[in-house]
């Protein structure tokens, strides 16, 4: 039976609101056509709703409730959008757009923790805090995704291998039930450990309490090198990770014969103040300004003849060839290091109409031979990749679903119109899980629901879980039609 301990929860009631009548948000809209950020499978929401504070959302998911018990199809939170797929969709049903619950409530500047609502974004979060000292705990390959989000798909990025995920971080979180309460959950308590990584299926994150890292500059200082093939890249994190915080190998997935795997390896920590003597006299009297810059918005449409293997191939060429053998010390500052792609507004448009797919998986160590086998598969099929990464990832996390496990992850974009493409992803998803491994549910839009047991262990735990908690399905997304969560 799920319980939680009764000092370790705060029941929050909307004052003046019936059990079964609720009142809506203002911020109330009609159907909305809604896709992940790879633009692949879109579906309506019947209802977009958008509470600006614990009352409206309170509201909103009552309202879900009523309807749950008429028919509906649920409610899921959305956040920026930033999920690949198809998590923080519901066709037909209610979408709450939690960006307006956007309010850093405090910062203990001292201890580096920060209480924030759930719909703040991790870019509001460094504007705010960089000049105090501190930066975000974990971040992936952007800033514009929300607390919650990040916590509702335990996001992780380069430094997993040391810091782990986000939701490691998380000290608590407030989260509003199918029933319209509102429960203070800590670290450990064993819904905390189902809603990190849930995608949102327990309930609707209101707000967290989050620890934060302590560093003395905004910038990086970053080392950089070429590994020839796939054996030289992971001989080199294997030997020499530890000495850094973040780490993530560009690598060319295109390149075959012994130039396989060929990457590009960046890996860096905080620069300390003495590096910034290298600096203008200019650049160095606001050490922690967050200057993120901003390029041009990618073109609505792109010519799909553009994304083909001839043309990313000349990509790759050059990206490996203008990456120097070695390289150490230089100062980046910290969007040019975690979030290149933040500077170009839409660059998801790139792949053309039919969007793309992100094909994320894991594998654990020892299966170093099966992880050479997919990526040969990648390279025969000729999957005109420009965007893939390989990381290392440390101890697992206790989240039930969550991604990570110890081992070697491959994050790769891959056009969605590429023939045959759903074929060959299927046979990729029985390898990976033939192997102990799982693909990325924040990125999934395709995977077959009869392989995520193998992949997700727990994955019947959180069932029964979601079964006690929320009878009537008041919370359901695309995805958890899809996989039967």
């Amino acid at each position: 039976m799920y319980s939680i301990t009764p000092f370790a929860v705060r029941c929050y009631k909307s004052p003046g609101l019936s059990d079964t009548v609720a009142r809506m948000p203002a911020d109330t809209a009609a159907p909305a056509l809604l896709t992940g950020w790879g633009r692949t499978a879109p579906t309506a929401a019947a209802r977009l709703v958008r509470p600006r504070s614990y009352d409206e959302a309170v509201s909103a998911v009552r309202a879900v409730r009523a309807g749950s018990s008429g028919g509906s199809r649920g409610g899921i939170a959305r956040g920026l959008g930033r999920a690949y797929g198809d998590a923080a969709q519901n066709a037909g049903g209610y979408v709450l757009d939690m960006t307006g619950l956007d309010r850093i409530r405090t910062i203990d500047a001292e201890a580096g923790v920060v209480v924030c609502d759930a719909g703040v974004s991790l870019h509001q979060l460094m504007e705010v805090l960089l000049p105090l000292g501190w930066f975000v705990p974990v971040t992936p390959g952007t800033r514009y995704v929300t607390v919650g989000g990040a916590i509702g798909a335990d996001i992780h990025g380069k430094n997993h291998h040391v810091s782990g995920s986000f939701a490691r971080h998380v000290l608590s979180l407030d989260l509003l039930t199918a029933d319209g309460d509102v429960l203070a959950v800590p670290r450990g308590a064993e819904l905390f450990d189902a809603t990190a990584g849930g995608m949102g299926l327990t309930g609707v994150i209101l707000g967290a309490t989050v620890q934060l890292h302590p560093v003395e500059t905004s910038l990086m200082s970053v080392d950089t090198e070429r590994a020839a093939g796939l054996d030289d890249l992971l001989a080199r994190l294997t030997g020499t990770d530890h000495r850094y915080r973040y780490s993530v190998a560009w690598i060319d997935l295109l390149a075959r014969g012994t130039s396989m795997g060929r990457s590009v390896l960046t890996r860096g920590d905080h620069a300390p103040p003495e590096a910034l003597a290298a600096l203008p006299k200019g650049a160095r009297r606001a050490p922690l300004a967050f200057r993120p810059g901003r390029l041009p918005a990618a073109p609505s449409f792109v010519p799909d003849r553009l994304l083909r293997r001839t043309s990313v191939g000349l990509f790759n060429e050059f990206w490996y060839r203008r990456a120097p053998k070695s390289r150490t010390g230089e100062l980046q500052r910290i969007p040019a290091f975690f979030h290149p792609l933040d500077g170009v507004p839409h660059w998801n448009r790139v792949y053309g109409r039919g969007g793309f797919v992100q094909y994320q998986f894991v594998l654990g160590y020892g299966q170093e031979d099966a992880l050479h086998r997919i990526v040969r598969r990648i390279s025969d099929r000729g999957c005109p990749s420009f965007l893939a990464v390989l990381k290392r990832f440390g101890a697992g996390d206790p989240g039930w679903l969550s991604f990570p496990l110890p081992g070697w992850t491959l994050a790769l974009d891959i056009p969605a119109n590429l023939p045959a493409l759903g074929p060959f992803l299927d046979e990729l998803d029985e390898e990976v899980a033939d192997a102990g491994g799982r693909v990325y549910l924040a990125k999934d839009s395709r995977l077959r629901p009869d392989l995520l047991a193998a992949m997700y262990p727990r994955v019947d735990e959180f069932r029964a879980l979601r079964a006690e908690l929320d009878p009537h399905g008041v919370f359901m997304s695309d995805l958890a039609r899809r996989l039967d969560l």
